[in-house]
């Protein structure tokens, strides 16, 4: 099964490729180590603490700044703490907010406990029952090329779910001061 599944922070640094202006919101854990790997970016609002949070900060900042692209990356353990986000975000349909779920069928953070991802939870449908413009699911690198693209400008809202190896990956860590996050975040979106 795990030829099927992609390398997360390759895959992640093949999303934030010629980013540009991309609000990029990262979710606990792996998501925000593979995030700052691709490269730290003032544009990247990581969170640290705020399992479950992430898709509303994402998408907070979509109806704030409808002018901008905005892509939460995050794993299927903060995407199942927030479903009911999903919900939310179904209503409000922003056409700028695209959700990139890293799945590994595992809680990475609190030591590897299977997701009810692995018991046939399915964020596609789960993203498309929604209301949701596009969900898919992706499985190979050579994809890369066009969910960046749908990162970039595809008409959300939009999931891509990414089946990824349950792989011990070194942490890259970035700034952990929120505080400074929020600061620097602010004053590259306003520069």
């Amino acid at each position: 099964m795990d030829a099927m599944m992609l390398e997360r922070r390759a895959f992640v640094r093949e999303l934030l490729a010629d980013r540009g202006d991309l609000l990029v919101v990262s979710g606990l854990g792996s998501a925000t180590y593979d995030t700052a790997a691709a490269g730290d970016h003032p544009l990247n609002f990581y969170l640290w603490g705020a399992m479950g949070g992430t898709l509303m900060i994402g998408l907070g900042l979509a109806l704030a700044r409808p002018d901008r692209r905005v892509a939460v990356i995050t794993g299927d353990g903060d995407f199942l703490m927030g479903l009911g986000s999903l919900a939310t975000i179904g209503v409000k349909q922003p056409r700028n907010l695209a959700v990139v779920v890293l799945d590994n069928a595992h809680y990475g953070e609190t030591g590897m406990q299977a997701s009810a991802t692995q018991s046939g939870i399915d964020p596609v449908a789960t993203a498309l029952a929604c209301r949701f413009k596009e969900a898919c699911p992706i499985a190979q690198i050579e994809d890369a090329a066009a969910v960046r693209l749908l990162l970039q400008s595809g008409e959300g809202p939009l999931l891509v779910h990414a089946r990824i190896k349950s792989e011990d990956t070194p942490r890259v860590l970035p700034l952990r001061d929120g505080h400074a996050i929020k600061e620097r975040f602010i004053a590259a979106l306003n520069g």
